[in-house]
């Protein structure tokens, strides 16, 4: 099962809306198939690992990090093929969290006496899809906020200068996190500040020459998005969410291929369960990366809408008049917000360090 996690981690940046999942099937011992799920709408783990069983798969096991799908979708039910190509067991890291189709692959094997073990390396195994699990059992996406701030707790100076608090190597690491979300976020406020273009540019990051890019999302209230922002002509699929869209500039930024929509807010801010909730049914978003100022990033914080924070520190200080990690005007240590330190790890001179708020108890 080790190796079958291994190799679903080869769809990290490719499988959206898809999970990421690994298969290989063993014969008296010994690996005669390997397969993982690379984009949605291509074969499924299991289907590349049989194919390259062929014969040898007559009897097998086979080890798969999600259970075998069991309806006809884009490709036939992977639970049929098994069944087909003779596999005698079939081990399971965890259930299919989509309510709809959960444990129905497994009873489809065990109605024609495959033998099917499940819960191997369950955590890790829901460990590489916690989006797509999400969406499944909650109906929302996961969220994680990234951050990039000084030895002193601040991230940009007062005039919003912020190029560059971290180096190089921890810029890299940030494409990573880019790559693997389904839509990264990013403030109208930020946007002005930087122009940034917030897509993925690592070609190390290409899977068999296939290079992701998420969708990019911006948040403007107002349509104040200039329309020579590198953010809008940058390859992607963009969208801008606002809350009141001139008719002319909606025109305009719909000429360049953008998508506008309107949704509910209040003081000039977007509602963000409503923007979970149109991401979701939208477009199928698993993971969420959050790309932004202080302001949106505490308003996600303040709304308790955050999974993790990904957090850069740098051995730079940039003093007092600096602008904060967040705007988010708490008042007493009562209501201050514990975190759990989840990873923490260097990049060069930079340490990456990643929380996960705790729940509050009632």
């Amino acid at each position: 099962m080790s190796r079958a996690l291994q190799l679903a981690e080869r769809g990290l940046y490719t499988t959206h809306p898809n999970p990421r999942v690994g298969c290989v099937v063993v014969q008296a011992g010994q690996v005669v198939g390997e397969g993982a799920h690379l984009r949605a709408g291509e074969a499924h783990a299991e289907v590349y690992a049989l194919r390259q069983a062929g014969q040898a798969a007559q009897g097998a096991t086979a080890y798969v990090t999600l259970e075998p799908c069991s309806h006809f979708g884009r490709t036939p039910p992977c639970a049929d093929a098994l069944v087909a190509a003779g596999v005698k067991r079939v081990v399971v890291a965890m259930r299919d969290p989509n309510p709809l189709v959960s444990g129905r692959g497994i009873q489809r094997l065990e109605a024609q006496g495959v033998q099917v073990d499940v819960g191997v390396l369950e955590a890790q195994a829901r460990a590489l899809n916690p989006g797509f699990i999400r969406r499944m059992e909650t109906g929302q996406p996961y969220v994680r906020v990234k951050l990039a701030m000084s030895l002193d707790g601040r991230t940009a100076m007062h005039s919003g200068e912020s190029q560059w608090i971290t180096g190089s190597a921890a810029r890299a690491d940030v494409q990573r996190w880019r790559a693997r979300s389904s839509a990264v976020i990013t403030g109208i406020g930020s946007l002005l500040q930087d122009n940034p273009q917030m897509t993925v540019r690592d070609s190390a990051l290409a899977e068999e020459g296939f290079l992701p890019q998420p969708l990019r999302v911006l948040l403007d209230s107002n349509l104040r998005v200039p329309l020579d922002a590198l953010w809008l002509h940058a390859q992607g699929e963009r969208l801008v969410v606002c809350q009141q869209a001139d008719a002319v500039k909606r025109a305009q930024l719909e000429a360049l291929g953008v998508r506008v929509e309107v949704l509910p807010g209040q003081a000039g801010r977007i509602e963000l369960a409503a923007l979970w909730s149109f991401l979701v049914e939208a477009y199928q978003v698993n993971e969420v990366l959050v790309e932004a100022g202080a302001e949106l990033a505490g308003a996600c914080m303040a709304a308790e809408q955050v999974d993790e924070l990904i957090v850069y520190l740098a051995p730079v200080l940039l003093g007092s008049e600096a602008r904060p990690l967040l705007q988010w005007p708490l008042q007493s240590m009562a209501q201050a917000r514990r975190l759990q330190l989840l990873d923490q790890r260097f990049f060069d001179q930079d340490i990456r360090l990643i929380y996960q708020p705790i729940t509050r108890k009632e």
